[in-house]
């Protein structure tokens, strides 16, 4: 593997999000050292994580990419813009970061070694969300670097895993929250329900969920499904009978906690200080208190405490099959 480096996608100028506090969207690759003379680019992958668009958060990162990269892929890791603070509402600032990293892995394909007509984009619950929100509206997407927006913005083709898909009845309602605000206009709350916008162009799309997913219902993949049934675009759907919110790929690293880097926390480190040394964006004092009492300095006198005791992990086979059940999907469908 080469050594995996970031890159910002955006400018300086172009990023204008007022609670970023320094942070930059940006991509983190795992690219194979191919010989310079390989002419042909190898499928690629990029990897959006969940975390109810307050964070995004490790076990979704890189363990992911790893999977896909021993694959035969090439991978990236997008760490987009979230608030922890839940304050200032994203809008539609996390899609237009996933938009502009598909733009750029394709506009930078020769040197990424990817194929431009085989990018897949594959994210977890609320980064799901963020995935198939470029999915169902990515022709309303401008990018304002003027070439960058002559490069298709349309992902080849979708996983998404245990998502968020509706603001109705079903939704996962912080993320919402912290999307949209409590008090978001309507036809926001209608704009991203995407289940109710899904057209013949939506991608190709590979969905898995458990049915006994304790925080976001199962229903919302259901429903996604549904509508890509109707609209006659190719999909596959996986309602595994048993496991919790948030497995991820369940292999041996997963299971273990080896996700490499936590580096997708950089954004809510940066947050968390800003709000500490009183630079929070409208965060209101409830919330002040509840990030001071989860973030808490380290006492450098107190003892290392023992790490908790995990409860043993079921036992899911069937889970554990997801990445297989997905590359041979897009086998069929991306020739």
């Amino acid at each position: 593997m080469k050594e995996i480096t970031r890159e910002n996608i955006w400018k300086q100028e172009e990023y204008t999000y007022e609670a970023a506090y320094g942070f930059m969207p940006n991509l983190r690759f795992y690219l194979h050292d191919d010989d310079a003379k390989s002419t042909c680019a190898r499928p690629f992958m990029l990897v959006v994580p969940g975390g109810g668009y307050c964070m995004a958060v490790p076990p979704e990162a890189g363990v992911v990419a790893k999977v896909f990269y021993e694959k035969s892929m090439n991978c990236a890791v997008l760490t987009y813009t979230t608030d922890i603070t839940m304050s200032v509402p994203l809008r539609k600032q996390p899609m237009n970061d996933i938009s502009r990293a598909v733009r750029y892995i394709r506009k930078n394909a020769e040197r990424l070694d990817a194929d431009p007509n085989k990018l897949i984009v594959c994210g977890f619950s609320a980064g799901a969300h963020v995935c198939g929100s470029l999915g169902v509206h990515f022709e309303d997407v401008i990018d304002p670097d003027q070439e960058l927006n002559q490069v298709s913005n349309r992902p080849d083709a979708m996983i998404l895993s245990y998502p968020v898909i509706t603001s109705g009845e079903f939704t996962h309602i912080y993320s919402m929250w912290a999307l949209l605000g409590q008090d978001g206009p309507k036809e926001e709350y209608e704009y991203f329900s995407l289940e109710k916008h899904v057209k013949e162009n939506t991608p190709p799309t590979f969905l898995w969920q458990t049915v006994t997913d304790d925080l976001v219902p199962v229903e919302n993949s259901m429903m996604f499904a549904s509508a890509l049934r109707k609209a006659n675009v190719p999909f596959t759907y996986h309602a595994f009978p048993q496991g919790f919110h948030g497995l991820s790929v369940f292999n041996e690293d997963w299971k273990t906690g080896n996700f490499g880097e936590p580096y997708t926390m950089e954004q809510v480190d940066l947050a968390v200080k800003a709000v500490k040394e009183g630079r929070g964006v409208r965060v209101s004092d409830q919330r002040v208190k509840e990030l001071k009492e989860q973030f808490r300095d380290p006492d450098p006198n107190a003892e290392k405490p023992e790490p908790p005791q995990m409860p043993p992990l079921p036992e899911l086979k069937d889970v554990e099959m997801w990445p297989d059940l997905a590359m041979a999907f897009f086998d069929q469908i991306l020739k």
